[in-house]
């Protein structure tokens, strides 16, 4: 198998010696410049010229969204450090600062090459593809009256001009907002003026031609369009009548938006976050200036003073600035350009036997027997979310049998089924509680507004332990059956979002174990009145056991290879950046343990360094769906022990944060898992390996080696199984 680096390495390499201090900074990576370097690898799907057109145009738009998100929260939160002189120090041996400074050195160039990749390959492309995103410089005549009346009908009412001067202030420039930087001439005073124009998201960011109006050539067209910016550049005597229009610049602001709340001082949560959330819509202070490459040093260097910020803190974009617009154009009916369409399948032991397995139909009645007949374990998007979990809620909501619901939201969909199935319950007279995530950062207004619509049917809503977030994933369903109360539960990796579950990989198991029952029993009494569970049958829950447990499992496959046993763990997560849990795995490579991790997106933890993390392996595959599904196996002497959950090895989750981690044992489903997490391994189309120095190679097949993408075996292992009818 060949490899490509694509990545820059982001810390010098470390001799190995007899004697190591497993807690140096030398052996761990800076979670955030492990961030970007995971953003990179979302951005290198875009350079990739075989992901397919329409996809490119997808991962460029993501690498953006993330960036904003990461200033948002991240950046945000180390400039905070800065500003109160907080000397923290990471794992690392970084001072605020230096994160700084050393997410600038390393984002800057990938800023770059993101902009140069839009302008000089993907929009040639889509042009040559009959998608022509034009600057108005290259208009004819006829399109620009087109757009001259376009922008006074549509867009002309909407805008309003802001002056700068002694009379009117610097205007608030709200977060993630395009904004041209105008100068204009007085002719009678000669004198030059500053305004600012806010580019309106309320409006289509790219402006479409009408057919007869499209760029015509030999390759046929689909769309031809303008950016809204330029329309309002080249239309602003408009809003400046009597006025010489000098130049325009535009310019992109990203704020702080946290949410910093005191729960303990909040006599209402919910009351205490919607007036966040006011403040949210503001913004707090700015910690990212985008800035075309053009504007003049002048104008740059009012925009840093009023919205105080530093050199640091200004990105200058040669090109279209919010490339995460891009998400607009992605939709276009080319479908040689997009990935082949893929429906989910349903499980085969929820089919009726007419079902049509081309079909993606599911007999509900069969939920709960199916259940009962052995653990059931589903993959998603490969396997129907809608024709699982989601039946699984509905027919317990309509079941006459079913007494009780039980289940935490942390995020859903605006439309979900499952709130409507959890109000009908409510409604036929079923004990319904829910536990709604108030602080699920960045859906928070859509919990509240969720969370109200359960409470005026009498659903009990209550919104977690103050100081954690309830980031587990689980469903208690509590059903009448003859002379005895049977408990069936789902215990997930995933939200209960429909829309995120055909975009996201995550594993849920659905079972009737009377333990897992039990377990989830009382960790809904800890969550809704007053518990202090310390000890579960089951379940590792975060922040009781979780840690502790894993660290004893971790430590077990040390001791075995220890005493010449083979040591074996595989764990696949989001993110891997809590330090004991890295130093644990580093003795257990000093062990011989033979560690192999699949770690999508953070991971500080260093592997193939001599002597100690010598058998360590490190792999993220970024595909076509998001690697969200977490699972844990441990060798355990070849009695294997599996476990799903909610939990990244992560502090946050281990520590501040209520999780839920099951086990898995039946034995097919512990094969199963296995072999979902060997499929990953030998990945060598979407996979990269972690290098000793932080940086990452990917994958490529050798001359006489067939292309294996995890993702595509899995979902031709899904229509293979409804066809096999196992």
């Amino acid at each position: 198998m060949t490899e490509v680096k694509q990545s820059k390495p982001t810390i010098d390499s470390v001799d190995s010696s007899d004697s190591v201090d497993l807690s140096d900074a030398a052996y761990y990576f800076n979670r955030e410049l492990s961030w970007l370097e995971f953003n990179y690898r979302v951005l290198y799907e875009a350079f990739d010229s075989r992901t397919p057109l329409l996809e490119r145009l997808k991962f460029l738009a993501i690498f953006s969204a993330n960036l904003d998100e990461f200033f948002m929260v991240r950046v945000a939160i180390i400039k905070e450090q800065v500003e109160a002189n907080v000397s923290l120090i990471t794992p690392d041996g970084r001072t605020p600062s230096q994160q700084l400074d050393d997410i600038s050195s390393r984002l800057r160039p990938m800023a770059v090459e993101q902009h140069r990749f839009f302008e000089k390959t993907l929009r040639p492309l889509l042009a040559s593809n009959g998608v022509h995103v034009l600057n108005y410089i290259d208009l004819d005549q006829e399109q620009r009256l087109f757009l001259r009346d376009y922008f006074e009908q549509r867009i002309f009412p909407v805008l309003t001009p802001l002056a700068i001067d002694p009379a009117h202030p610097f205007p608030h420039i709200s977060n993630l907002s395009l904004n041209l930087a105008v100068l204009v001439k007085d002719p009678q005073t000669n004198s030059e003026k500053f305004a600012r124009v806010k580019v309106p998201n309320s409006l289509p960011r790219f402006v479409a031609f009408p057919k007869e109006l499209q760029h015509q050539d030999q390759n046929g067209t689909v769309w031809t369009g303008v950016p809204l910016e330029q329309v309002i550049a080249h239309n602003l005597e408009a809003l400046f009548p009597g006025m010489n229009i000098q130049d325009y610049h535009p310019f992109r602001v990203t704020r702080d938006a946290d949410i910093a709340l005191e729960e303990e001082e909040a006599d209402d949560l919910l009351l205490a976050i919607e007036q966040e959330l006011r403040k949210r819509r503001f913004g707090g202070s700015v910690v990212r200036i985008e800035m075309h490459s053009s504007m003049p040093k002048s104008i740059r260097q009012t925009l840093m003073e009023e919205m105080q910020v530093e050199e640091n803190d200004v990105y200058e974009v040669e090109g279209l600035l919010n490339l995460k617009d891009l998400f607009s154009l992605t939709g276009f009916p080319l479908p040689q350009h997009r990935d082949q369409p893929f429906t989910p399948t349903i499980p085969p032991r929820l089919r009726s036997p007419m079902d049509d397995p081309s079909l993606p139909q599911v007999n509900p009645m069969k939920i709960f027997a199916a259940i009962r007949e052995a653990d059931l374990m589903v993959h998603h998007p490969y396997e129907s979310f809608t024709g699982s979990v989601e039946q699984f809620i509905t027919q317990a909501a309509h079941d006459s049998k079913v007494l009780a619901i039980k289940m935490t939201l942390y995020r859903t969909s605006g439309d979900s089924p499952i709130i409507q199935s959890l109000i009908d319950a409510a409604e036929n007279g079923k004990q319904v509680a829910v536990l709604v995530e108030l602080k699920a950062r960045f859906d928070e207004e859509n919990n509240i507004n969720w969370a109200r619509k359960l409470e005026q049917v009498g659903v009990h809503v209550v919104y977690g332990v103050v100081g954690l977030k309830t980031h587990t994933k689980v469903v208690l369903v509590v059903r009448q059956e003859g002379d005895r109360i049977r408990r069936y539960v789902h215990i997930g990796t995933g939200n209960y979002n429909p829309k995120t579950a055909r975009l996201y990989t995550d594993i849920g198991l659905l079972s009737c174990r009377e333990e897992l029952g039990a377990d989830l029993t009382d960790l809904f009494n800890y969550l809704t009145g007053y518990s202090r569970q310390h000890s579960y049958r089951k379940l590792l829950v975060a922040p009781v056991n979780l840690r502790d447990r894993m660290m004893a499992m971790i430590r077990r496959e040390t001791e075995y290879a220890r005493q010449g046993n083979p040591g074996l763990i595989i764990a696949k997560m989001n993110s891997l950046v809590d330090a004991a849990i890295i130093q644990a795995l580093y003795e257990a490579s000093q062990a011989g343990v033979e560690i192999d991790l699949i770690v999508r997106g953070m991971c500080c933890l260093r592997p193939g360094v001599a002597g100690v993390s010598d058998t360590i392996r490190v792999l993220s595959v970024i595909g076509r769906y998001l690697e969200h599904s977490r699972i844990f196996y441990f060798g355990n002497n070849g009695n294997a022990e599996v476990f799903i959950g909610s939990a990244d090895w992560m502090p946050r989750n281990l520590d501040r944060r209520v999780e839920a981690v099951t086990p898995i044992e039946e034995p097919s489903l512990v094969k199963a898992l296995r072999d979902i997490l060997d499929i990953f391994l030998e990945d060598n189309r979407h996979a990269w390996e972690l290098q000793p120095d932080g940086s990452y190679t990917q994958r490529v097949p050798d001359e006489d080696e067939d292309e294996r993408s995890a993702q595509d075996i899995f979902m031709q292992l899904a229509v293979e199984a409804v066809h096999a009818g196992h």
